[in-house]
């Protein structure tokens, strides 16, 4: 989740780790808190692998006035996407698998950069999603029906509460999905014919 996240960032444009962590706690909202201490080993990671370059830039240059304070050269580095980035990025925004829509932090992530995929990517991936979360309210609901008389009424009422936010869920992935499928509706009539399969994305 982390390199797809990283990489999916600096495909928009050059950061420094700084921004980086900045910009991963506007993307991941609150399903994890991303430190210093995992960001600077991803991106070495990455470094090494060729997904990414550094540049220092002008060593007067001035952070951000909010900026924590760092030391030694990190606060300079400037982190850049490579073509062989591009390239790993592209694929994972390809990958309509389980692992594209069953673990919901990495769904999250896939959805905030879901500009970048494909049409009929995007709606795999939404069904896909809507399978996993219907499954989870299926379970839900049995084991409320299992239980339901050996349980207190604050258990009953967590368990409910839980039951409606899946079933909110739910809704909003059909209605994105509905929405995609209208969107892909009206490309094809504006083109007078039947879609052909969407290139990959920039």
């Amino acid at each position: 989740m982390l390199e797809f996240a990283i990489l999916g960032l600096l495909h928009q444009s050059p950061m420094h780790g700084y921004e980086l962590r900045k910009e991963l706690a506007h993307v991941l909202g609150g399903l994890r808190s991303i430190s210093y201490g995992s960001l600077y080993p991803a991106l070495r990671r990455m470094h090494a692998a060729g997904l990414v370059t550094t540049d220092e830039p002008d060593p007067k240059a001035l952070l951000p006035a909010d900026a924590p304070p760092l030391t030694g050269r990190r606060g300079k580095v400037v982190y850049t996407i490579t073509a062989e980035g591009k390239e790993r990025f592209h694929e994972l925004v390809s990958q309509t698998g389980p692992e594209a829509y069953d673990d919901e932090g990495l769904f999250g992530v896939r959805l905030a950069f879901f500009r970048h995929t494909a049409a009929d990517v995007r709606l795999r991936v939404l069904e896909g999603r809507r399978r996993t979360v219907e499954r989870q309210r299926e379970g839900l609901r049995a084991s409320m029906a299992r239980t339901r008389e050996r349980l207190d009424r604050y258990t009953l009422e967590l368990q409910r509460h839980g039951l409606e936010s899946v079933d909110r869920e739910v809704r909003w992935l059909s209605e994105l999905i509905d929405s995609e499928r209208r969107s892909a509706a009206g490309e094809t009539s504006a083109h007078g014919g039947a879609p052909g399969r969407d290139r990959r994305p920039d």
